[in-house]
Parts: structure tokens; C-alpha cells; sequence
């Protein structure tokens, strides 16, 4: 998949998402303001402005980071790594720096994370 269609369709996913969540919330019975709120808080709306938003992106990133990147790594090659872990930490707030830090690590996910945030 190339850079272009990879970033085509993490939109499609989000928009699609939105709306799916969007619909459920409203069929459970949510009103529209909570629903549409919902459905901005899975577009990322103004990520860096709206501190929801900016919290559920920590959140994401910190699952990542303590879930599922002992795994990523082995899957990939440490140039895509780094660069990934660079725009992850890029994405979070200061706050979020601060909890990612206390994520227990050992090994090559932490010289990974320490390379990273060194260059």
C-alpha cells in the first residue's frame, strides 16, 4: 500500500467509524448533540485544540505503546519504528509523555523508544 492510499483509508475509517458510532448512540437513545460530540471525538476533530480529543489520543497512544508495540516491533524494521514512535510521541501532550515514560520496558522495545526520543 502506498503512502497516499494508506492515508486514504485511515480517513475512510474514521469517517465511517464516526458515523457507525454516531448511529448507535442515537439509536441507544443519546441526544444529537452527545451523539455528534462522540462522532468528533472518533474524527480527531481539532486534536490539539480540544482536550478531549487530545486526551483520547493519548490514550490510543499509550495502548500502543504498553500493548501492542512489544509485538510491532518484531514485525518491523527499527528506521519504520523509530519514525513511527517519533510521530506517536509527536501526537501526545505532555502529560501523556510523562505516562508513556513510566510504561514498564526492557530490551529492544526500550532502546527502540530511547533512540526515538534521542534523535
Amino acid at each position: 500500500m502506498t503512502r497516499v492510499g494508506y492515508h486514504a483509508w485511515r480517513t475512510f475509517l474514521k469517517k465511517r467509524q464516526a458515523e457507525l458510532v454516531e448511529k448507535i448512540c442515537k439509536e441507544c437513545g443519546y441526544t444529537t448533540e452527545v451523539s455528534e460530540r462522540v462522532a468528533a471525538l472518533i474524527r480527531k476533530e481539532d486534536l490539539k485544540e480540544d482536550e478531549e480529543t487530545q486526551a483520547l489520543e493519548d490514550v490510543a497512544c499509550l495502548v500502543f505503546l504498553d500493548d501492542q508495540f512489544e509485538q510491532f516491533e518484531k514485525e518491523h524494521d527499527e528506521d519504520k519504528i523509530i519514525k513511527i514512535l517519533q510521530k506517536t510521541w509527536g501526537k501526545m501532550t505532555d502529560q501523556g509523555h510523562e505516562l508513556a515514560l513510566k510504561i514498564p520496558m526492557s530490551g529492544r522495545p526500550q532502546e527502540l523508544v530511547q533512540k526515538a526520543l534521542a534523535g
